[in-house]
């Protein structure tokens, strides 16, 4: 029982909550990547080059009988899951880039003067109390 209450310490704690939420949204994320580099880059890219299709490129490392299907090596998939990754990996750099900005504008900041001290505010009332006479 001790250690089921751990657990579920251990499980609802922010950093772990988050990290959850985190893998969530990564997961979805790639696959919209995946979609967009899929569905909306390589069909261009593959016009330009002739109508070729990468994901259908592989090299048949050993044909195919009536009973086994061939070897491929696929290496269009590869270039399609290469590109994913170079455009996850630039949405994040901008992502990044633009926290990074946000906390620098931050920094910039003048801070406010800091409280004057015990002694300054009582020298501020003698002050007063001498212009009063």
């Amino acid at each position: 029982m001790k250690m089921l209450q751990e657990f579920k310490q251990f499980a609802m704690r922010g950093n772990v909550m988050d990290m959850a939420i985190g893998i969530i949204i990564g997961a979805a994320f790639g696959k919209i990547v995946s979609s967009v580099v899929a569905d909306v880059i390589m069909p261009p890219i593959g016009i330009l080059l002739g109508g070729m299709d990468f994901s259908s490129l592989a090299i048949t490392l050993k044909a195919g009988t009536e009973t086994t299907p061939p070897v491929l090596l696929k290496y269009g998939v590869f270039i399609n899951t290469l590109i994913d990754f170079i455009i996850i990996a630039f949405a994040i750099f901008m992502l990044v880039k633009g926290i990074n900005s946000l906390k620098k504008k931050e920094e910039e900041k003048p801070a406010a003067p800091p409280a004057p001290t015990k002694s300054e505010v009582l020298l501020e009332e003698i002050r007063n109390e001498l212009r009063k006479r």
